[in-house]
């Protein structure tokens, strides 16, 4: 093989003892949990937000701005459960330079994946312990998520990786909810076959041990555009396409609990962050148009930081992203009071 193995990394349990959960951050989390899967199952017609920077790259500027969430879920609470993105392990997308918060805890410094581990663990300890939030992440990494088990609440799987098995089966052994995004091509069998595997039981190998999932009922679908075979952007957020998705859901009696959470960026906008604001609303209005897609539409996910945009690669302006451009803060405050004064 052409690589060379630098050293032994911890493993989740060392890495859990280290910096483990504090009781109130348990607590919160808890909490956090009840309210997400009874929008999930039904239970609650709140929307879900996901919301928060592409890539969590500094911690200082990610806890500012989601310190800045707590005052608008308190006044939204009655309609809305937010759920940050804190996403360490987003690489630019080409996968070149910048692979997220977990290789590089510095970006302006060389790679280091054991204080890259801890650093992603602390940042969303101190999350949970600052702000009550429970935070969403993307995995990218399989075997990483015990890392941080015990402090997520959501987790994403993203268009490149939904078609890969090892993805869907630790999804399957989750009991948070799992959002299955179509894949760049767009086809939509891709990420119905990929929710039915997260939510059956598998045997596999994980981590080195033979394992067993029971299934995560709370997998459900992701819809964020694709692209075509020229490179071009195509949306699925339209009122056909939400249509179209609770047909496919109806001819497929299996999957429990059909749902789906738009994205409104990624090739849904074209990643032009600004028209995050026109799809999330235009989304609301489908989901009062027709009372078939009211509730299977659990939520929206947006790309939003402190400052708008996104920085020129090299350079670092605090609260502005460093991977694809976000909405900023006063834009996305007034958005998620908007969002509430429509549902």
């Amino acid at each position: 093989m052409n690589m060379t193995q630098k050293r032994a990394l911890l493993e989740p349990k060392s890495i859990k003892e280290m910096y483990p959960v504090s009781a109130s951050g348990k607590q919160a989390k808890e909490l956090n949990d009840k309210q997400i899967q009874d929008v999930m199952y039904g239970r609650s017609d709140k929307l879900i937000l996901v919301i928060g920077p592409c890539s969590a790259d500094h911690e200082d500027p990610v806890i500012d701005y989601i310190s800045r969430l707590r005052p608008v879920q308190d006044k939204v609470a009655d309609k809305i459960v937010i759920i940050p993105r804190i996403y360490t392990n987003k690489p630019r997308t080409t996968g070149a330079g910048y692979k997220g918060m977990l290789h590089q805890p510095d970006p302006d410094a060389r790679p280091d994946i054991l204080k890259g581990l801890i650093a992603i663990r602390k940042l969303h300890m101190r999350a949970l312990n600052e702000t009550g939030f429970s935070c969403a992440d993307e995995m990218l990494y399989p075997e990483n998520h015990n890392y941080l088990s015990d402090l997520l609440s959501y987790v994403a799987v993203g268009a490149r990786s939904v078609e890969d098995q090892q993805h869907r089966l630790t999804a399957s052994g989750l009991d948070i909810p799992a959002g299955m995004k179509n894949p760049t091509s767009g086809d939509l069998s891709v990420m119905m076959n990929s929710i039915r595997a997260a939510q059956g039981g598998h045997t596999f190998i994980y981590r080195n041990w033979e394992v067993e999932s029971k299934g995560n009922p709370m997998a459900h679908a992701i819809l964020r555009g694709f692209v075509d075979s020229y490179g071009k952007s195509h949306p699925n957020y339209h009122y056909e396409d939400l249509l179209r998705l609770y047909e496919m859901f109806q001819d497929a009696p299996d999957i429990k609990n059909p749902s789906v959470i738009v994205d409104c960026n990624h090739s849904n906008s074209g990643k032009q962050f600004n028209e995050q604001i026109r799809i999330a609303k235009e989304v609301l209005h489908s989901m009062r148009h027709n009372d078939h897609l009211r509730p299977m539409i659990k939520g929206l996910m947006i790309e939003s930081y402190i400052e708008d945009g996104a920085c020129v690669q090299g350079e670092f302006t605090y609260g502005k992203s460093i991977t694809d451009p976000c909405l900023g803060w006063e834009k996305t405050e007034r958005l998620i009071y908007e969002l509430a004064d429509l549902l």
